[in-house]
């Protein structure tokens, strides 16, 4: 099972009621996501969510609230994720930050555009962890505790 587990964090990003994604290529295919990734050895939740949005849309994030956390199967490949889902603002962007590999550009979309684009999400998460937080659920971040 240890293979097939991944722990990753993604980041809700809202403004003028338009969404943060990015637009990325994933094995040929072009998808849409929340920026997000992988949680790295000797890295909190809150540590990757700010490098991940920082290293897919160059957008200085702060972290305030918890939206969701997730588990999901990926159907063909039977790999589980869980998602910590986190949303806050965006700060300052670095317009001069080349994005991370992978990544064709960022976009600003509005729930309704990102549905209508439902075949493109990169997972069933995308929409789920938008409607959790248009629904208003949040958690403190003190849900989480690092042991160290």
């Amino acid at each position: 099972m240890q293979e097939n587990l991944h722990v990753t964090v993604a980041a809700i990003i809202e403004k003028n009621n338009r969404f943060l994604l990015v637009e990325e290529s994933i094995q040929r295919q072009t998808v849409y996501n929340q920026p997000a990734g992988h949680l790295e050895e000797d890295e909190t939740l809150l540590e990757a969510v700010i490098r991940e949005t920082l290293e897919e849309t160059a957008w200085h994030f702060t972290p305030e609230l918890i939206t969701g956390l997730y588990q999901w199967v990926q159907p063909e490949s039977r790999q589980t994720f869980i998602r910590v889902c986190f949303t806050g603002q965006p700060q300052k962007h670095d317009q001069e930050r080349q994005l991370d590999t992978g990544i064709i550009r960022t976009v600003w979309l509005s729930r309704q555009e990102i549905a209508a684009k439902q075949e493109q999400l990169r997972s069933p998460l995308v929409l789920t962890c938008i409607d959790d937080y248009l629904q208003g659920q949040r958690f403190p971040l003190e849900l989480i505790k690092h042991i160290i």
